[in-house]
């Protein structure tokens, strides 16, 4: 099984639930996101931004018709990252799966990326043929962003794929509170030493979204990834998925990854309350909700142990 196929029927079924629960039922205060209120063509005045910086954001970010209704209608939308299709094997016909799969289960798709320079949300299908085809198509996070489009402002104009930081920044600047994905970033092995500790860890500390992902790779340090979350305050909780008493982190392909999960919730309902509690005071920061591979094709931890400790 391909490691983008974390968007299992489960999953698919938790992120268009999670998306219409986070969505509905909230004050108008809370749901109102930059693109809340969006003027075609560019974006309105927000409570988050000046007249004069949203002016300037409808020039440099686009946003598809469909995902501008959905927005501004409560309908419930999934960003997807695009670097799993222009840097993975599957590419097309994998972004087409990732969009079926989002609206079978009643949710609005919206692919993000940067084509010629431009920041989209919303890609279309031919605009992911293109970044995929494209040899010399970026890998973009949150750090990239500028340059890819200050570049395409100077007329080179180049496309990219963006990372899990990168989609998070986009769909935060579109109103959008909910992202699938597969696998997150984390504090590599040695990164007490290296530093080398993933963007996406980050992100969750200072962007308000809600990623879906089935948890944090097994070759990463997993004890040190949870202790840098709750760092940066981050609300991590994983679903049972039918399982009691404790409930261990999952670890991409493994279920469990021996560290137990800071928290748990049982239904796609249960998310809601926290993440209507952390906009009523204004948090800026993220949460991880973490869904373990189905049943039915994990791979046990301590073979995914052996296999990342392999030279």
């Amino acid at each position: 099984m391909s490691c983008s196929r974390r968007l299992s029927m489960p999953l698919g079924r938790r992120l268009a639930r999670a998306a219409q629960l986070n969505y509905r039922g909230l004050p108008t205060v809370y749901r109102n996101g930059p693109l809340t209120n969006t003027l075609r063509g560019g974006f309105a005045q927000s409570r988050y931004m000046s007249a004069s910086a949203t002016s300037a954001l409808g020039e440099i970010l686009k946003v598809s018709e469909e995902v501008l209704d959905a927005v501004a209608t409560d309908k419930p939308v999934v960003a997807l990252e695009s670097t799993i299709y222009t840097h993975g094997a599957m590419g097309k016909d994998l972004a087409q799966e990732h969009e079926t799969l989002v609206r079978s289960h009643g949710g609005v798709p919206a692919i993000i990326g940067i084509v010629d320079g431009v920041p989209r949300v919303g890609v279309t299908p031919e605009e992911i043929v293109r970044m995929i085809e494209d040899k010399n198509v970026s890998k973009v996070s949150r750090r990239d962003i500028s340059y890819l489009v200050g570049m395409g402002l100077a007329g080179h104009k180049m496309n990219g794929g963006t990372t899990i930081s990168g989609t998070m920044v986009l769909a935060r600047l579109a109103g959008i509170r909910v992202f699938g994905t597969g696998g997150l970033g984390g504090v590599h092995r040695g990164g007490e030493n290296s530093m080398d500790i993933s963007a996406d860890l980050t992100e969750l500390g200072r962007t308000r979204v809600a990623v879906v992902s089935s948890g944090s790779k097994g070759f990463l340090d997993i004890p040190r990834t949870l202790e840098f979350l709750e760092t940066q305050g981050c609300l991590i909780s994983t679903f049972a998925d039918g399982r009691t008493g404790n409930v261990d982190f999952p670890a991409f392909w493994a279920r469990d990854s021996g560290c137990k999960s800071p928290s748990v919730v049982n239904t796609e309902r249960r998310p809601r309350p926290s993440s209507s509690a952390r906009r009523s005071w204004a948090s800026r920061r993220g949460c991880s909700l973490r869904t373990p591979s189905p049943r039915s094709s994990p791979s046990p931890r301590r073979r995914c142990k052996l296999s990342s400790s392999r030279p």
